[in-house]
C-alpha cells in the first residue's frame, strides 16, 4: 500500500470516528480486486447519520485532496458509496448492513456463491 492511499485511509476512519460511525471495518481487498486497495464499512445510527458520516468522509477527503470520485446512494441514505479511488466508503444502516453482509463476502470471498470453491448445494433462486 502506497503512502498515499495510508494517508487517504487514515483520513477516512478518521473522519468517520469524528461522527462517531459504529461498526467501522477495514478491509485490504488488494488481492481480491484491483478497483481499490481498501474497502471500508460503517454504520450509522439513521438516515441522518449515514448522510452526515458519508458528507464528512467526502469533506475530509476534498480537503486533504482527495476528491471522490463518486457518491452513490445520498437520496434516501440507507447505503451510502463513497468512491476515494483506492478507498471505497460504505455507510450503512444497521439493517441493511447486515442484509448485505459485505464483510463476509470481501474477507472470505470463498464462501460466496459467485466467486468459486465450495458450492453447498443450495442455490438462491428468483421468487
Amino acid at each position: 500500500m502506497t503512502d498515499r492511499t495510508t494517508d487517504l485511509l487514515d483520513i477516512t476512519l478518521a473522519a468517520l470516528d469524528e461522527l462517531k460511525a459504529r461498526n467501522v471495518s477495514s478491509i485490504d481487498v488488494r488481492k481480491l480486486t484491483s478497483i481499490a486497495d481498501n474497502m471500508v464499512i460503517a454504520t450509522g445510527t439513521s438516515s441522518r447519520h449515514v448522510k452526515a458520516l458519508a458528507d464528512n468522509v467526502v469533506e475530509q477527503a476534498k480537503a486533504s485532496g482527495f476528491p471522490p470520485v463518486g457518491v452513490e446512494g445520498q437520496q434516501n441514505a440507507e447505503w451510502i458509496l463513497v468512491d476515494l479511488g483506492d478507498v471505497i466508503v460504505h455507510v450503512m444502516l444497521p439493517a441493511t448492513r447486515e442484509f448485505y453482509d459485505l464483510e463476509r463476502l470481501w474477507r472470505d470471498p470463498h464462501q460466496h456463491p459467485d466467486r468459486g470453491a465450495a458450492d453447498n448445494g443450495s442455490k438462491e433462486q428468483d421468487a
